[in-house]
């Protein structure tokens, strides 16, 4: 599975790590200059969860910004116990 998101597509994105040296100018300085650039990821916060897709449950990895949002639908646990919206919402 790779890093993204199944329903918002969020994936690692790339930046950079600058490191400065020096003085600031106006602390009597000749300025901060960069000395050490490297490159770093940035990873989206996912998490791997059991979703209802076309009706049936299956584990996809999802952004918690999905999850937050209401994206994803989790199975129902029994069979009992439960309102009308949601018997209907996992008969599809």
């Amino acid at each position: 599975m790779p890093n993204v998101c199944y329903f918002t597509g969020r994936k690692s994105s790339f930046g950079k790590q600058r490191t400065w040296r020096g003085q600031a100018v106006k602390r009597g300085g000749f300025g901060l200059k960069p000395t050490g650039i490297t490159r770093r990821k940035f990873k989206p916060n996912l998490h791997v969860v059991t979703a209802l897709i076309d009706g049936a449950p299956k584990k996809v990895k999802v952004s918690t910004r999905a999850i937050k949002q209401g994206l994803v639908i989790k199975p129902l646990k029994r069979k009992y116990g439960y309102t009308r919206q949601q018997k209907a919402a996992s008969k599809g």
